[in-house]
């Protein structure tokens, strides 16, 4: 069935995610969260997996897969639940639930892990001091930092089982004592955020989301309200939650339930996660709180259009249908399982004057089948159909490509998926290229440098082409000069710098050998 056009939830349509912290790296934001989609229907929670998706324009969302699996990640551990991430020492560090018995820390080098144990064992658990109570659930950890002191929060189940403690500075390890969090209403999903000169602790209160105040992180807090109400199609059930900013406008990463109620199967524990602003108070009585999220489907706007012109991964996407992704073998993650009818939507993606061809990497162990181009709605023009063949593998790599036409300006972008029964095929990635193959698409003079950068549009098969630049000063010149040999094929475009431009007029030339 077409399922109707959301933006702020569900964000992704194809496994059910939950707990979702933010994390801002180099101009995109990542979620990290519980993967759901380990859970049974039915239950219980079993999460044994953080995944991760990613987005610089608030629309389309990269799924980068599960950055951290239990127990091959963290030999000790049997689940893996409610993250929460942070970049520090030049590195990325995860704390995660191992269900209510304890917290473990894994890290990374890059924000899309996969996330290694870094300890060999709890870092929370019943035996860490001032950590427990008879009550105690050991879980629902949130990392934060601030004037160079590292706190780790955690705690659930009933109000006195709120904790906070210092972390060593490389957070691995633990300083002292765990203290109580004064919470009222507090049940589990603690964070820590500042504003201005103020401190908010926020916590899921059962089926809401309260906060309270203080000067200090750790002590003096004042109960402030609820930011967060229960959202539309959570059912008064449990949420988790984070604050964060994005390009300097703050928001709130939560979970509901839609995505379980559109596909018509129970609700209990297969969340999907949200996205939505969030604003603070500027004036008046209520200066510096928080007010309340106002929960939308399609509320929030669209940073930037997407250039189909820069190589976009097969796994970003804005809605899909039919489909799921796996780790490709060229690295990352592709789209798999696609059948006949299956389906991604790109949303605000700008062709600027036209684009003239498409270029897809597909794999295929079966019939192949064809990618259908369509604008706005999955019945809408079709500006071309790109013809998948059969490579003998599901990871046996082709560029395949077909011409474009009838696509000029900011239009959604519908990639509908034909062919006969079962798998077709497998889609690592997606280009556009304007103009025909070896026409030069920019140049860029370097006055400080005396260099002329070239980029022009490569020669299929991409991958496997070199190219030879030449210039002349004047078109009544005799002869060509030869610049470079050799150059290797970028891709769709091709790049290459002639470092002896000296400002003058020249014209240059690409040919193949």
């Amino acid at each position: 069935m077409a399922f109707p056009v959301l933006g702020d939830y569900p964000l992704i349509y194809h496994k059910y995610s939950a707990d979702p912290t933010g994390l801002e790296y180099n101009g995109r934001l990542y979620l990290y969260c519980s993967n759901d989609t380990d859970n049974n229907t039915n239950g219980p929670y079993s999460m044994h997996s953080i995944t991760c998706i990613s987005t610089d324009d608030l629309k389309n969302w990269t799924d980068h897969g599960e950055v951290l699996q239990v127990p091959q990640d963290a030999a000790w551990a049997t689940y893996s639940w409610a993250p929460s991430v942070i970049t520090n020492n030049g590195f990325f560090y995860m704390y995660f639930a191992n269900n209510a018995s304890g917290i473990g820390v894994a890290t990374s080098s890059v924000p899309t892990g996969p996330f290694k144990d870094a300890k060999g064992g709890y870092l929370i658990n019943s035996s860490t001091p001032g950590a427990f109570t008879t009550n105690q659930w050991y879980f629902d950890p949130d990392v934060f930092i601030d004037s160079n002191n590292v706190y780790l929060y955690f705690g659930g189940q009933v109000p006195t089982n709120a904790r906070v403690i210092l972390l060593n500075s490389n957070m691995t390890s633990i300083s002292g004592s765990a203290s109580p969090m004064s919470a009222q209403n507090f049940f589990e999903a603690s964070y820590m955020h500042k504003y201005g000169n103020s401190y908010y602790y926020s916590y899921s209160a059962g089926s809401t989301i309260q906060y309270e105040m203080s000067s200090n992180p750790i002590s003096g807090f004042s109960f402030a309200g609820t930011v967060l109400p229960n959202p539309p199609y959570d059912y008064f059930n449990n949420n988790h939650h984070s604050f964060f900013t994005y390009l300097g406008v703050w928001y709130c990463a939560y979970h509901n339930r839609y995505l379980a109620t559109l596909n018509g199967i129970p609700t209990g524990f297969k969340r999907n996660v949200c996205l939505d602003r969030l604003y603070y108070y500027t004036n008046g009585i209520f200066q510096g709180r928080m007010q309340q999220v106002v929960c939308t489907s399609n509320g929030l706007p669209q940073l930037k259009y997407l250039n189909p012109y820069n190589q976009v991964e097969a796994e970003t996407m804005a809605q899909d249908s039919g489909i799921t992704t796996e780790v490709c073998s060229e690295g990352g993650m592709d789209v798999g399982a696609i059948t006949n009818g299956s389906w991604t939507r790109l949303t605000g993606v700008d062709f600027g004057g036209g684009a003239a061809t498409f270029y897809a990497r597909v794999a295929s162990a079966g019939s192949g089948g064809n990618i259908e181009l369509h604008l706005d709605s999955l019945t809408g023009t079709l500006i071309g159909t790109c013809p998948v063949m059969p490579t003998g593998g599901w990871q046996t790599w082709t560029t395949a490509s077909c011409s474009v036409s009838g696509a000029s300006g900011v239009h959604d972008l519908y990639l509908t998926f034909t062919g006969g029964a079962g798998s077709l095929f497998s889609f690592n990635w997606w280009q556009m290229q304007q103009g025909s193959p070896l026409q030069i698409t920019g140049a860029t003079y370097n006055v400080d440098t005396n260099s002329m950068t070239l980029v022009w549009n490569s020669t299929p098969p991409a991958s496997f082409t070199t190219y030879t630049l030449q210039k002349k000063n004047s078109l009544s010149d005799p002869g060509w000069t030869t610049v470079a040999t050799g150059i290797p094929s970028g891709g769709i475009t091709t790049t290459n710098i002639d470092s002896s431009a000296d400002g003058d007029a020249a014209f240059y030339r690409i040919s193949t050998p």
